[in-house]
């Protein structure tokens, strides 16, 4: 006996396309390690600062700088990702796109006084563990905690 006719392709739900976004985890050693976090402009959730990749930067430079924008720091971007994390970010449109964000680590060398996000958004240096806990994405608390082990 047969079975039922699997559906015809064009009758399958789409798969949502992953986008990919880059990232940094800002960091100093003051004198201990403190990892920077913004909030997000909508939610006011803590996060890092991630945007989609430009045209004519690597990886590693479109993350840096999304830092400058988006929390007014600069330093020395490491241009080896330090893994990767989901999450579901809310479009203009309405629509939710999956995303994909890599993660650099960023060694925080200045925090300017004025940047373009500033009235945005708000930055606070926090211990690693407390970082880990404050955002709410598990793959980014995994991320931070294993920067901060590395380095311990």
């Amino acid at each position: 006996m047969k079975g039922p006719k699997p559906p015809k392709p064009e009758a399958l739900p789409a798969k949502p396309r992953v986008r990919r976004q880059y990232g940094v985890l800002p960091y100093r050693l003051d004198p201990r390690l403190e990892v920077l976090l913004l909030t997000s402009r909508e939610t006011r959730r803590w996060v890092i600062p991630k945007g989609w990749p430009m045209k004519g930067k690597k990886p590693h430079q479109s993350a840096a700088r999304e830092a400058l924008e988006e929390a007014g720091v600069t330093g020395k971007t490491g241009n080896k990702a330090l893994g990767a994390y989901s999450y579901v970010k809310l479009l203009k449109n309405g629509q939710l796109a999956p995303c994909k964000v890599k993660v650099f680590p960023l060694l925080v060398r200045r925090q300017r006084e004025t940047w373009p996000e500033q009235e945005q958004r708000d930055t606070r240096w926090f211990a690693p563990e407390e970082a880990a806990d404050a955002v709410q994405e598990p793959e980014l608390a995994v991320i931070i905690r294993a920067f901060a082990a590395a380095r311990s």
